[in-house]
């Protein structure tokens, strides 16, 4: 399975987010592109314990069920629910946001030792997180058909 720790599927990954513009348009969902690339954004910071959401209390039932199934090798399903901290309101320049993310997902890729609260799934490892890091990133660029 792919993660953004293989050099190959990172770089990948990065010039996907480089034929974002502002005039991209999603394929399903309601965000516009500059809230998906700060929606993107927000969830690395949240990766690199930047920043901290509250895990919420479905994710205390259900999380480390829905973690294994959400990691298999397969494309993460449409319109899936996201936390309230990471729904992104507005407009902006999504130049400066997309180097934001891409500066976080490096950031993210030489970490050698992450291991995070994640909102939903609760602790991961890193593994767990360079697998779902790719994951929704793809989630998201194929959203936005790149």
């Amino acid at each position: 399975m792919k993660t953004i720790f293989e050099d190959q599927s990172r770089q990948d990954l990065l010039a996907r987010i480089m034929k974002l513009d502002q005039q991209s348009q999603p394929k399903w969902g309601k965000m516009n592109v500059y809230q998906m690339i700060k929606h993107c954004s927000l969830w690395e910071e949240m990766v690199l314990s930047k920043r901290q959401f509250k895990r919420t209390f479905l994710g205390r039932i259900f999380g480390k069920v829905a973690l294994k199934d959400i990691l298999k090798d397969k494309p993460m399903k449409r319109n899936v629910p996201t936390v309230p901290g990471f729904k992104i309101q507005g407009d902006g320049d999504i130049t400066v946001e997309q180097r934001l993310w891409i500066d976080l997902i490096e950031e993210h890729a030489r970490s050698h030792h992450v291991t995070y609260p994640h909102s939903f799934f609760g602790n991961m490892t890193r593994e767990e997180s360079g697998r779902l890091a790719h994951k929704h990133i793809d989630h998201h660029l194929r959203q936005f058909n790149v």
